[in-house]
């Protein structure tokens, strides 16, 4: 299969360049040339995660794995469990936390990781991964590709804008994964990374890959994950998927399962106050603020990368992008208030991205007395943000062995302005 730039169709790649180049060469980002159909039988025919994921992702990678290979791949990557919980009999919770690393980030890194790991084996330049965090991106990345050889990972995240687990997660290896703590935004850090990608010298004497959303192999274990939630509802029918959202990955994931033939009558965009895709659906202009720090700070970003692809989705036409996303944004007040009722109610523990997801179901509902079943993608474990959570319960959260064993490891970062010389400088010396 051949892909494209979204900038330019005339700059075309191979999957493998796309899996190890992240960037098109004009700073677009790769979609396919011919995305795939399936059925409804196929999506209902399957029978584990694993087995729904090689079938997805094989048309776009057949020319580099054979299936036997892939089915290894996707057995290594996605060794833990997926579950989908009932709150009632029309919304459901996608529990995405169950990885290493107790978020949905798990999926994607750690396929990248063995993709890479394969198609980089015969290269004798090392391959140097930059990836940008809002925090749960780069605690992924980091645990996906640790002490993998040949490869190096570079993670910028913005100081004092993760919470302390994720920090811990993402600075406490060492060995080949290198954190940067940036002076600013997520935003920031997405922007050095971009222009990483496009600065000659750099790309000259590095061999440079990205592990965020950028990278389009991304996108294939989530759109997996949203049929494999299809499946599991038992509905003959379409469906309504909440999404907590921040660049737009994971909603784009989404979309191409929705393009592969996956019946979804809606996806809904649930933002905290970053707002800007609110405003991008009713003018078509994104508004270029910086982004403001909330409790659900993996959704802090002004400016999501993928909205680049769901314009190329929908040709620009934002008519045909409201007939498929609503979206609405929620206060840290609110999103608060339904963490402690989803507790009380439930007795279910929710992060507070998750909790925005079912603010964002409950308000598409309130609006179009839709009562089709709908399903509330988790993304992180409650426990990553106990600070949040334990006081609004007035509980302690149960933290795992592994999580308690990292909080007493030592943190190692270097602190980096968000001036581009300076990233540039330093990349150049390692």
């Amino acid at each position: 299969m051949k892909f494209f730039s979204t900038r330019n169709k005339g700059l075309s790649a191979s999957f493998k360049e796309v899996l190890l180049n992240g960037l098109a060469p004009d700073g677009g980002l790769y979609m396919p040339a011919k995305i795939p159909k399936m059925s409804m039988d196929f999506f209902k025919s399957q029978q584990s995660f694993e087995e729904l994921a090689v079938n997805i992702i094989y048309p776009y990678v057949k020319e580099e794995f054979s299936l036997s290979k892939l089915t290894d791949i996707c057995e290594d990557a996605f060794n833990f469990p997926i579950k989908i919980k009932n709150l009632n009999e029309s919304d459901l919770i996608l529990e995405l936390f169950h990885g290493p690393t107790l978020a949905f980030k798990d999926f994607a890194a750690r396929f990248l990781a063995q993709t890479m790991f394969f198609l980089q084996a015969d290269n004798k330049k090392k391959l140097t991964i930059l990836v940008a965090t809002s925090g749960d991106t780069g605690a992924a990345v980091a645990n996906s590709f640790y002490d993998i050889d040949n490869i190096d990972v570079i993670v910028l995240y913005p100081s004092n804008k993760v919470s302390g687990i994720q920090e811990k997660q993402i600075t406490t290896l060492g060995k080949n994964i290198t954190a940067l703590e940036v002076a600013g935004t997520f935003d920031d850090c997405q922007r050095l990374v971009k222009k990483a990608f496009v600065d000659k010298e750099i790309i000259s004497s590095l061999n440079l890959s990205s592990a965020n959303s950028i990278n389009f192999v991304r996108l294939l274990p989530q759109a997996t994950y949203y049929a494999w939630a299809w499946k599991k509802s038992k509905i003959n029918d379409s469906i309504i998927f909440s999404i907590p959202s921040g660049n737009f990955g994971n909603i784009t994931g989404g979309l191409l399962a929705n393009q592969m033939g996956l019946p979804v009558e809606m996806f809904i965009a649930s933002l905290n106050i970053n707002d800007a895709f609110v405003k991008f659906l009713k003018s078509g202009k994104l508004s270029e603020k910086k982004a403001i720090k909330t409790i659900s700070n993996a959704m802090d970003v002004s400016i999501p990368s993928n909205l680049e692809r769901i314009k190329n989705i929908f040709d620009s036409d934002l008519r045909e992008i409201n007939k498929k996303i609503s979206t609405w944004s929620f206060s840290d007040s609110l999103t608060k208030k339904m963490i402690k009722n989803i507790y009380e109610e439930y007795n279910y523990l929710v992060d507070p991205h998750t909790a925005v997801g079912v603010l964002g179901l409950n308000e598409y509902r309130l609006n179009f007395k839709n009562l089709k079943k709908g399903v509330v993608l988790s993304t992180a474990h409650a426990a990553k943000f106990s600070n949040v959570v334990e006081p609004i319960i007035k509980q302690e959260i149960e933290l795992s062995e592994t999580v308690k064993s990292l909080l007493d490891k030592d943190k190692l970062s270097i602190k980096m302005s968000n001036e581009f010389a300076t990233f540039k400088e330093f990349l150049l010396s390692v």
